[in-house]
């Protein structure tokens, strides 16, 4: 029988046991900080590149190295095989050295969210069991979208619900309509998050009034709403959010986090002024240029960004010109 079998057998009815637990019940982390300890995703989450070398491998010397840099910025954790790691790329055993590689080089204490989504529910729970043993502590688990048109609410909601049943570690939604044309329903985000292993979500929709709602209606819960993007940041914050999974991170990781802090400390005057000046490269690295532009900025701040695997092209040398005008606008460069 295979291990991820043998993994899930045993799981499967205890944590369907507990599957609609008693609002307000704490779940706790089932991670090797052991029992008793809630899992707290409070801060900022840079979705790390995925380096790759001229010939298009990955380059785990490379990865290592920018996992040194950022082991001196304050971040909660990482966030490896997301959108920004360009995940529908990498081959499955890519994935779990990627994953290998950065648990062996993170402290104990900064946690390591793994994307383990996949478009079928068996292979999303095979996935999510091998992240595990990998070494991560959260499953973040995108959307399937690939037949779009049949994810319906209750759809969606029988796939986290059998996900998160055989998990080992807790599991994060992830809603990310700009890539995969599906937002995860607000009436399923809610009905979710009454389930013990699921922790919160990541929504990088960028819709303000939607994570006021998910904050607001899922308050008597022990569930985190995370801000997918940096550009909306503190008005996530100000509306309850417990913190930011946020692609800028990877080039200007020390500024999120102070934004992070000043909004934990209530200094809103000058969180609204760094916010501003983060909202146009994010834009850059994000909508504007996507991935080839967030490798490229990192480049100027020190670290390996390199280049992408195809399809994705570099960008042009006017994209570049206008991708650095963005951080030399705001004082960044």
């Amino acid at each position: 029988m295979a291990l991820s079998t043998r993994l899930a057998l045993p799981l499967h009815p205890v944590l369907a046991a507990l599957r609609w637990a008693a609002p307000g019940q704490r779940r706790v982390l089932s991670t090797p900080q052991g029992q008793g300890h809630k899992l707290d995703l409070g801060g900022i989450f840079p979705p790390l590149t995925t380096p790759f070398s001229p010939m298009g491998e990955v380059d785990y010397a490379r990865l290592e190295g920018n996992l040194h840099r950022y082991a001196s910025i304050p971040f909660r954790g990482l966030v490896v095989l997301g959108s920004n790691g360009e995940y529908p790329y990498l081959a499955p055993q890519e994935r779990l050295e990627v994953v290998s590689c950065v648990r062996r080089a993170l402290p104990r204490d900064r946690l390591l969210l793994a994307g383990s989504g996949c478009e079928s529910t068996q292979a999303t729970i095979q996935l999510t069991l091998s992240m595990a043993e990998a070494g991560a502590d959260v499953a973040l688990v995108v959307t399937p979208c690939y037949y779009r048109g049949a994810m319906t609410s209750a759809a969606l909601v029988q796939h986290y619900t059998e996900v998160a049943d055989a998990s080992p570690i807790p599991v994060v939604l992830y809603s990310v309509p700009a890539n995969t044309g599906l937002d995860l329903p607000l009436e399923a985000v809610v009905t979710l998050a009454q389930h013990p292993n699921i922790l919160g979500i990541k929504d990088s929709g960028g819709d303000i009034t939607r994570i006021g709602l998910m904050v607001h209606k899922t308050r008597e819960e022990d569930f985190q709403v995370l801000a997918g993007s940096a550009s909306f940041l503190l008005a996530s914050y100000a509306l309850g959010a417990s913190g930011g999974v946020c692609a800028l991170a990877n080039v200007l990781g020390a500024p999120l986090c102070q934004l992070d802090r000043l909004c934990r400390e209530g200094h809103w005057q000058e969180a609204r002024k760094l916010q501003h000046r983060l909202i146009e490269p994010n834009t850059a690295v994000t909508r504007r240029f996507g991935i080839p532009g967030l490798k490229k900025a990192m480049e100027w701040f020190g670290y390996y960004g390199g280049p992408c695997r195809a399809p994705l092209a570099p960008l042009s040398p006017p994209q570049v010109e206008e991708l650095r005008g963005a951080f030399s606008a705001n004082g960044w460069l």
